[in-house]
């Protein structure tokens, strides 16, 4: 019987963990005006699960094949007005955690104190249960995935 190692087994372990965002305050930021993509980048790191729909502004890179482009998505981020950089995957508690921790780690290694690596608690799954407030804050939002995934 053959033993497949985890697709994060190629890459280091995360040395730090990011800090986390709350859906609340991730709203209140869209709320206040604040724009993905210009304040903040939304990353969703789903790939084979990736359905249901995205928070709207969201870059879909799967964490499966992320760390690699860790470089280029620092320089495009260090060279725009983007100071937040927010990690999801299906509930933030694998990929969304590896993810933020890769990146605070480069962060770090940069030396940059101005952009920081958050992410999203409970990841999609949470923000779809939140309700109607949030979904209608999503592309391509379709109901009937989430009614049928289990909780």
């Amino acid at each position: 019987m053959s033993t497949e190692l985890p697709w994060h087994a190629a890459y280091p372990a995360p040395r730090s963990a990011a800090p986390s965002i709350s859906r609340e305050e991730l709203l209140q930021w869209i709320r206040e005006g604040k724009q993905a993509g210009k304040d903040f980048v939304l990353v969703d790191l789903r790939r084979t699960d990736y359905e249901g729909g995205t928070i709207q502004g969201s870059l879909n890179l799967p964490a499966q094949s992320l760390y690699p482009t860790i470089p280029t998505l620092y320089s495009l981020v260090s060279n725009s007005s983007v100071k937040y950089v927010i990690w999801y995957c299906g509930s933030s508690g694998g990929r969304g955690t590896r993810a933020g921790g890769w990146f605070s780690d480069y962060l770090e290694d940069q030396h940059d104190i101005e952009v920081k690596s958050l992410v999203l608690t409970g990841g999609i799954k949470g923000w779809v249960a939140a309700g109607p407030e949030y979904t209608s804050l999503m592309t391509g939002y379709d109901p009937s995935v989430w009614t049928s995934k289990s909780s």
